[in-house]
């Protein structure tokens, strides 16, 4: 080994005679490629009103604002499909600075409305997430900063607790230190018009939503408490000139761990975060007599228990419930007051892999009118991953 002096003098000499240092180079991106095949089969039974036509996104999986109330019975119908299948591509890349960068796109076949069931079942990929991490920061399309995912339960169906649950994907710069992370998400406002009737999906905000959320542990339970803040924005008048409301969410999450089995629960409520509970079952505002906005307040609550049988077996049941306070001088009558849904499964994993899977449920929905409907569903699936 050369003495210092001397590695030193000679670092001197090459600088001072012009020799080029060659950087660091990143060293070459590792790529990997993953996902799943998945077969769904349905049997629905639509207890107050009709079935909606086969390419309806409703009987791609549970949507709870979409089940028919105030009408008569139809006959049970039957979908079969493989639209949730997905596929992971993963990269990893050791930068010229020392740093990693992680960076994922997912994509799946899901309510996208291109494709039939006539002849070859062909649908269009879809967008899931797409983003990357550096450090501490995760920039793309991810889930939300305020969503928890470890309180979904295990399913047949794509969600399971959806009535009461915080679930959305989107654009977002997101900071994370230990089990503390912000992040400001895109901006998107779901309004009622004055009277009631179809939402407006407004595009018209400016500041960003923003998150913050804490996780952790205590033993054998592990806990999420986050909070949402946004601005709702609407041209209510065509004039160019946006009327406003501030709008908040708070949500708790716990997952306690009973030896193998477990016990998952969630209570979100707000005033004006509408579009992230339950699918966008409730609205963010309402627009009043003058035009102005006005926030619209929701909750919800989920509830699931995981029972292992065996090694390889296991069930699942779940509860989830989701309510607004609408103020019916504004909204009308019919609009959705509340959205339940109650489910029962079995899981049967022969190898760690391949899962086969039965869930019946039972779901509600009612309008402030106190029209209410049901909806019963047998469904089973078949799972490979790879």
């Amino acid at each position: 080994m050369l003495p210092k002096t001397l590695t030193k003098s000679l670092i001197a000499s090459a600088v001072l005679g012009g020799i080029a240092m060659t950087p660091a180079h990143a060293a070459d991106p590792e790529w990997s490629f993953s996902g799943y095949i998945k077969l769904d089969a349905f049997m629905s039974d639509y207890q107050d009103g009709t079935a909606p036509s086969s390419g309806f996104i409703g009987r791609q999986f549970y949507i709870p604002s979409t089940t028919p109330v105030g009408g008569n019975g139809d006959d049970v119908v039957t979908d079969v499909h493989a639209r949730q299948s997905r596929f992971f591509f993963d990269v990893s890349q050791e930068l010229d600075n020392g740093e990693t960068v992680k960076a994922r796109i997912e994509l799946d076949f899901m309510t996208v409305p291109v494709g039939d069931e006539r002849i070859t079942n062909s649908y269009a990929p879809r967008l899931r997430q797409a983003y990357f991490t550096y450090g501490n920061w995760l920039v793309g399309q991810a889930w939300s900063n305020f969503q928890n995912l470890s309180i979904l339960p295990e399913s047949v169906d794509f969600i399971g607790a959806t009535d009461g649950i915080i679930f959305a994907r989107q654009p977002q710069i997101r900071y994370t230190q230990g089990g503390f992370s912000v992040s400001a998400e895109n901006p998107e406002t779901t309004v009622t018009p004055f009277g009631g009737g179809g939402r407006i999906t407004s595009s018209d905000g400016v500041m960003p939503d923003l998150t913050a959320k804490y996780v952790g542990k205590a033993g054998d339970l592990s806990y999420s408490i986050a909070g949402l803040v946004r601005q709702l924005a609407h041209d209510v008048d065509g004039d160019g000139s946006d009327e406003t409301a501030s709008g908040y969410g708070i949500s708790v999450g716990a997952k306690w761990q009973l030896g193998k089995n477990d016990i998952r629960a969630s209570f979100q409520t707000g005033s004006g975060f509408g579009r992230y509970l339950g699918l966008n079952t409730f609205n963010a505002a309402v627009v009043d007599a003058n035009g102005d906005l006005e926030t619209i307040d929701s909750s919800g609550i989920t509830f699931a228990y995981r029972h292992v049988w065996s090694e390889k077996a296991r069930s699942n049941f779940v509860y989830s419930r989701g309510w607004a306070d609408n103020d019916t001088a504004l909204t009308g009558v019919n609009g959705t007051e509340y959205t339940q849904r109650i489910g029962a499964n079995y899981m049967y994993s022969p190898a760690k892999n391949l899962t086969f899977g039965a869930e019946v449920s039972r779901a509600t929905r009612e309008t402030e009118a106190g029209v209410d409907g049901d909806m019963t569903r047998l469904q089973f699936m078949a799972m490979y991953s790879f």
